[in-house]
């Protein structure tokens, strides 16, 4: 429900007297339950599915709003919820993307400035889908990965598009996948894509400054002699120490602040630093609707924050890896050519570890969610020069 909230508020607002954000939240949330079963769960019986939600109103509000539960979600089943109940998508693409594309307003209004109305529609529709779990192998190349789990009766495939991931089969239990395979963490073909992207280096001194829960350290954790894995969240340290134990990798790990980093020097640094993550609300469909503006603004702050501290971590022919899963330039490419502006001791350097078609005009790897399931990714991999 929580992915066609914005268009099950919007049709329960023709049917509303007064705004949404009027409405009691716990009288909208039964409403928004109502209007779904009727529209969303096919078998459902108008009358049933109207009197349950009137009877589940009585039970937490009392008698008093069921007069209109009843009324507004008749109209609702009456109405139904055709192309011609929301806006025109040709006169008003913003309103029509919000409301049938179920995202707020002032998100499909900063993407309508990047891309256009076909790009947004693409974008919406693959957020509103259910994304498929994905795990990669950290000893097993995919299609062995999948032998072993099809022996175990999972079903999985692998995904290629230049990553390791195999995708598990809709139904499928990542937990158990997970406990056959053993050395494999749950990684979406976008965030490999990105671990892939950073080519670290063999036998070099690794720390990752912001880790948890730990995936994208664990798929490179192969190549180098010696890897730190921080964040700033005890908790979440914790996640990346029980996904250590459980893959047999060797991996320090320590509470710390990637503004802070808890040591002097490294060979590469991984980034992955917070962010709005845009490139995941298919994933996080709840994130839509508490992501505000303004907190992009304050993200862009830290991160930038977090770059200054990484940089001073490198000696000439030092890699720093800057990855987010958002989608907003400030984040992604503004944030790299401040950095590059500020630090011309350092370069965007690409390499063939993952597939060009990844690849942007400048050398960073940029995935779009789609039809393909991926999620959204950024990534710039930097060598400080001599």
């Amino acid at each position: 429900m929580t992915r066609l909230r914005g268009r099950l508020d919007h049709l329960l607002g023709l049917h509303l007297h007064r705004p949404l954000t009027e409405v009691d939240p716990t009288l909208l949330e039964i409403l928004r339950l109502g209007a779904y079963q009727l529209l969303c769960m096919g078998g459902v019986p108008v009358y049933a599915a109207v009197a349950q939600t009137v009877e589940q109103c009585r039970d937490v509000l009392g008698h008093a709003p069921t007069g209109l539960v009843n009324a507004v979600l008749r109209k609702v089943a009456d109405s139904g919820a055709g192309p011609e109940r929301f806006p025109s998508v040709g006169v008003d693409p913003a309103g029509f993307l919000a409301s049938w594309g179920s995202h707020p307003r002032w998100l499909i209004e900063r993407w309508l400035s990047h891309w256009s109305v076909e790009d947004v529609r693409r974008l919406v529709e693959a957020n509103n889908a259910r994304p498929a779990v994905n795990i990669v192998p950290l000893h097993l190349d995919p299609a062995a990965a999948a032998a072993r789990l099809a022996e175990s009766g999972i079903a999985a495939e692998p995904v290629s598009e230049g990553t390791r991931c195999v995708r598990l089969q809709s139904g499928s239990d990542a937990a158990e996948a997970l406990a056959v395979l053993k050395a494999a963490v749950v990684q979406d073909p976008a965030a490999n894509l990105a671990s892939m992207y950073a080519d670290i280096p063999r036998g070099c001194r690794l720390v990752d400054l912001c880790a948890a829960p730990g995936g994208k350290v664990l798929a490179v954790s192969d190549r180098p002699a010696y890897t730190l894995a921080a964040d700033r969240s005890e908790s979440r340290i914790g996640m990346v120490m029980e996904n250590v134990r459980r893959a047999g990798r060797k991996i320090d790990c320590v509470v710390a602040d990637a503004r802070r980093p808890p040591l002097r020097s490294a060979d590469v640094v991984l980034l992955d630093v917070p962010c709005s993550g845009t490139g995941t609300l298919a994933r996080h469909p709840d994130a839509r609707w508490r992501l505000e503006e303004a907190s992009i603004h304050k993200l862009t702050t830290l991160q930038r924050e977090m770059l200054e501290a990484s940089a001073l971590l490198l000696g000439a022919g030092g890699i720093l890896s800057y990855s987010t899963c958002t989608l907003e330039p400030e984040e992604n490419e503004g944030q790299i050519e401040t950095f590059l502006a500020r630090h011309t001791d350092f370069r965007i350097e690409a390499t063939d570890a993952v597939p060009s078609r990844y690849l942007d005009a400048g050398g960073c790897l940029r995935v779009m969610p789609g039809a393909e399931g991926f999620d959204g990714a950024f990534a710039a991999r930097m060598r400080k020069v001599a």
